[in-house]
């Protein structure tokens, strides 16, 4: 385990300062994840630019959710699932199908996304035609395969970072604890 303290304003260097000011702008506090990354100011320019992003693709606020909460639990991130739960614009019982790796039954769609997502991240990418013809037919477009790409790079950044450097979960995503049955 890599043992690199969470940085603030204070204490990182000058080229993340800026981008930790804006994390604490949105969303009030700096999580100990991106103060993490903050050691290095590419890497959390990097994850908070890609995060941009993605709030520009064309995925919607719960697919996006999806999608980030299937590549944290592909990749065993206790510390993303818990971050991604908090405030997930989803109904309770699909975030609770998604934390517990279960089919999404009362959303075909979502279902679509969260099987194509988990293929692409326990396959590296190595997707059969058939899985994207699958999320295709389920109603998305072709250009939103690289949307998922783009969310699955993002989350495998700081999925990565978190394995490697453990950062503790900060209080107010504990209520959203998760670990890997």
């Amino acid at each position: 385990m890599l043992d690199l303290k969470p940085l603030d304003r204070n204490t990182a260097p000058e080229g993340s300062r800026d981008t930790l000011d804006a994390v604490a702008g949105k969303l009030g506090f700096v999580p100990n994840v991106l103060g993490v990354m903050a050691h290095s100011p590419a890497a959390l320019k990097a994850y908070v630019t890609m995060d941009q992003l993605l709030a520009e693709s064309s995925l919607s606020a719960a697919e996006k959710t999806v999608v980030l909460l299937t590549a944290s639990l592909g990749n065993g991130c206790g510390y993303c699932m818990a971050a991604h739960s908090a405030g997930a614009p989803l109904p309770a019982k699909t975030l609770e199908a998604l934390r517990a790796g279960k089919p999404v039954s009362d959303d075909a769609r979502l279902e679509a996304l969260r099987r194509f997502t988990a293929k692409i991240v326990d396959k590296r990418g190595w997707v059969e035609d058939a899985d994207v013809r699958a999320f295709v037919d389920a109603g998305f477009e072709p250009a939103q395969v690289l949307d998922v790409l783009t969310a699955v790079s993002m989350k495998t950044l700081s999925n990565y970072t978190n394995h490697i450097v453990a950062p503790a979960l900060d209080k107010p995503l504990q209520k959203f604890a998760w670990q890997a049955a």
